[in-house]
């Protein structure tokens, strides 16, 4: 297969969250759900990640088969070694490794300022992966690595010290979830790390006087992968690449765009356990009674009306600062709002204040409830999801295997899943960001809820599609095999 010998291609994914774990965002379901994805098509993949307060416990809990592993990982940062237990979990169709070292993996997961000293975590991570392989007994052939807080591993191979001198041909894997996370630090912080002065030059961590860990990543990674078609086009233009574009663009060759799965057993109508009614494709009387027990959840009476639905963060990135804009004009439209989330303080504020003014017609609740979060997407008649941007978004999907109709900014992944024209329409977009544009296909949709049966015709498209890994993870071995070949 490669110089590195034939055999079973072994890949090992490192993430600071994976779940059924640990889960802050969406990276940790595609790092808790690739490797098992990749597994089924043959691929030796496995798990690296921290085991972060009462995650030892949980994975217990969980049915997995927990283990020790005698042999220490290690890494030297700023003078002091650091010693990690490592812990096998199998079970559950995957094996993770979860790096236990308490002084460094506390709450929250993310720091709320990134300095020297809160990134240790991160930086000991991606160390200590390159340590793994003699601690667990298990060689890696590639390291595929997620986002900003593992991107020293593939730089630490090329510009570190010591791991740059490791006598095995490793390749790596970098994935960028958001671009918008880079990882900036003194550019001082690298010569504590063990990193030589080429490493701390323009051409790798340097970035405008700083350290950019993710640009380091991106400059010594033998592939770089982000998580939608759409959005590696766009994170190589100066609008939306985040002052990376140009270097993105200069690497065009090696950067790939694959859409992130998701997991169907878990997201599923016909057998979600949060759901009053379960429901199929063939028969959506059970979507009916999600509907009406959403509606009882807000106090409305079912006037006809069509339920739009939101759960998520609210934040600029998810296109709040135009959705607000627009709730007066929505409700004069007789749409109704139904939010699950939480997120900016001044967004959450708006929103309390629309719904006292629309009882009838707007509904928030403030927090994360995951048996709410599932009767919305159950119970809605659209998703609404004006993103400013979007790497690929996992909540569209969700909505469409739902048949809850997406109501959409065409941009990064959105606007590779969801579709207004053609023999795959199954919903509704907009392309400029303004509420004006946004409550341009909120009409287009209301006008499709009054005819019954062009919207029953949206519902099944939605739910028709195939939005797991079994379409994206084929491409994920591709490119690995692709890159074990290259001399």
């Amino acid at each position: 297969m490669s110089r590195q010998g034939a055999g079973r291609m072994k890949v090992l994914h490192v993430s600071p969250e994976a779940v059924p774990f640990s889960k802050v965002g969406g990276l940790a379901d595609v790092a808790g759900s690739l490797p098992p994805a990749l597994g089924e098509l043959g691929a030796d993949c496995r798990l690296l990640t921290p085991a972060w307060p009462g995650v030892l416990d949980m994975a217990r809990d969980k049915g997995f088969r927990v283990t020790r592993i005698t042999r220490k990982a290690e890494a030297a940062i700023r003078w002091k070694i650091h010693k990690g237990t490592l812990w096998k979990c199998s079970g559950n169709g995957m094996t993770a490794y979860l790096l236990e070292e308490p002084s460094l993996f506390s709450d929250p997961v993310y720091p709320d300022e990134l300095t020297p000293d809160s990134v240790t975590p991160f930086l000991f991570l991606s160390l200590a992966a390159l340590s793994f392989p003699e601690a667990s007994r298990w060689r890696p052939h590639i390291f595929h690595c997620h986002d900003w807080s593992t991107a020293p591993l593939p730089a630490a191979l090329q510009w570190h010290l010591h791991f740059q001198e490791i006598p095995y041909p490793y390749k790596t894997v970098f994935t960028i979830h958001n671009l918008a996370h880079q990882g900036l630090l003194p550019l001082t912080s690298l010569q504590d790390w063990g990193i030589t002065a080429e490493g701390s030059d323009v051409g790798g961590f340097e970035f405008y006087g700083m350290a950019n860990l993710m640009k380091g990543a991106l400059v010594a990674s033998d592939a770089i992968t982000t998580v939608s078609p759409g959005y590696a086009e766009e994170i190589m233009t100066e609008e939306l690449g985040e002052g990376l574009g140009g270097l993105l663009r200069s690497l065009a060759p090696k950067v790939s765009g694959i859409l992130n799965g998701l997991d169907d057993q878990y997201w599923d109508p016909q057998t979600d356990p949060c759901l009053p009614k379960n429901y199929s494709v063939k028969n959506l009387k059970g979507k009916a009674a999600c509907r009406q027990k959403l509606l009882e959840k807000a106090g409305w009476e079912d006037d006809g009306k069509p339920v739009f639905v939101s759960v998520g963060r609210m934040a600029e990135q998810k296109g709040f600062s135009i959705l607000l804009p627009a709730l007066e004009q929505m409700t004069d439209m007789n749409c109704r709002l139904f939010v699950v989330g939480s997120g900016q303080r001044e967004y959450e504020s708006q929103l309390e204040e629309a719904a006292s003014r629309h009882p009838d017609s707007i509904f928030v609740f403030l927090g994360y409830d995951e048996p709410l979060a599932h009767l919305a997407y159950a119970g809605g008649d659209f998703f609404i999801m004006p993103s400013r941007f979007e790497p690929c978004g996992l909540s569209q999907l969700i909505a469409l295997r739902y048949g809850t109709v997406p109501v959409v900014r065409a941009v990064g992944g959105l606007g590779n899943t969801v579709f207004e024209d053609g023999p795959g329409k199954n919903g509704f977009i907009f392309r400029d960001y303004s509420p004006e544009e946004l409550l341009g296909a909120v009409a287009r949709a209301y006008e499709t809820f009054r005819d019954r049966e062009a919207m029953t015709e949206l519902i099944r498209a939605g739910m028709r599609g195939d939005y797991s890994w079994r379409r994206s993870a084929p491409l994920y071995k591709k490119l690995y095999e692709s890159i074990l070949t290259r001399t």
